[in-house]
């Protein structure tokens, strides 16, 4: 399976980190006066961010032409962003933190040591989060529109081309699985409410024997919803949770995530190994196809950028 593109630069930051000087505060291109350059449909992209850009492409050691590359890319980035909040298909703050937290453990730092790597080499958080969110929001588009408008392969043209490459029908594994979620509204977020919320969280998945009791479990506790999420198969599991309900067994507990709805954990009902034509055209799709990056993505992103007003300076 691929893995989107932030965590394929694992390692780089590492070695970033260990031959910059602590005395760079960041190049003197992103120091300088900020200037539009591009407007993509109304939205500004400025030399600074050309610059950040820049200095994050030369980050992962990419080569040829930096500048028009980052123009590129900061281009494309921009119609995928308007698209995704077209859609409302935008990942939320909370999913994009968590992300750069599990790229800063995926590249053994801190969340700060991250933060730190990233001014010194003229990147900044701030943008290498905005790059995070567009990686992790422009699959929802593409999906969407997949959906929308019956592209790609059906399931029988799927399940097909994989036989005929001599690959066995794929199986996966079905979860049944539930979601408590310790409700914190944005009026009352801060770190103290939400610790207070994780330790109930955490008490109650001691006392949760698997899906059967769940609802009794809940029943009387303040602000807490049950939800039925039903069989999910293994390549439709979200990314943020993934990991945590692969790790855990048939009636156990995920850990417990703060998201931006409060506190939630995930129990695992049932977990069975399925091998069918559905199962086998998502295998073979996880496979074979990052969706942001499917032709689907690509024909998508050309006929926005056709439609698009783009004024380079």
């Amino acid at each position: 399976m691929k893995f989107p593109a932030i965590f394929r630069l694992t390692g780089l930051l590492l070695a970033v980190a260990l031959a910059l000087p602590f005395s760079i505060a960041g190049t003197s291109a992103v120091r300088a006066a900020s200037e539009i350059k591009i407007i993509v449909n109304n939205q500004a992209i400025t030399s600074v961010d050309i610059a950040r850009r820049v200095a994050f492409l030369k980050l992962q050691r990419a080569g040829g032409n930096l500048g028009q590359k980052a123009r590129e890319q900061l281009t494309d980035e921009a119609l995928k962003y308007q698209e995704a909040a077209r859609l409302r298909a935008l990942v939320s703050d909370a999913q994009v933190d968590a992300a750069f937290e599990r790229f800063a453990k995926s590249n053994n730092m801190s969340t700060a040591q991250l933060t730190q790597v990233l001014n010194q080499a003229g990147v900044t958080p701030k943008h290498f989060k905005n790059f995070v969110r567009i990686q992790m929001s422009w699959p929802r588009v593409v999906g969407a529109v997949s959906r929308s408008t019956g592209g790609g392969m059906s399931t029988q043209d799927l399940v097909t081309k994989m036989l005929e490459r001599g690959d066995n029908k794929a199986s996966t594994t079905e979860y049944i699985l539930q979601q408590i979620i310790f409700v914190v509204p944005a009026s009352k977020r801060s770190n103290s409410v939400l610790n207070a919320r994780k330790r109930e969280a955490e008490q109650l998945r001691g006392r949760i024997k698997g899906c059967d009791s769940a609802a009794s479990a809940v029943t009387g506790l303040r602000d807490v919803s049950l939800r039925q999420l039903g069989r999910i198969m293994q390549p439709q599991l979200p990314p943020d949770w993934k990991p945590l309900i692969e790790k855990a067994s048939a009636g156990s507990t995920t850990s417990t995530r703060i998201t931006d709805r409060g506190v939630e954990f995930i129990i695992i009902c049932s977990a069975e190994t399925v091998s069918d034509d559905k199962a086998a055209e998502m295998v073979f799709r996880a496979e074979n196809e990052d969706e942001g990056d499917s032709e689907v993505g690509k024909k998508h992103l050309a006929e926005l950028r056709k439609r698009a007003v783009i004024a380079n300076k």
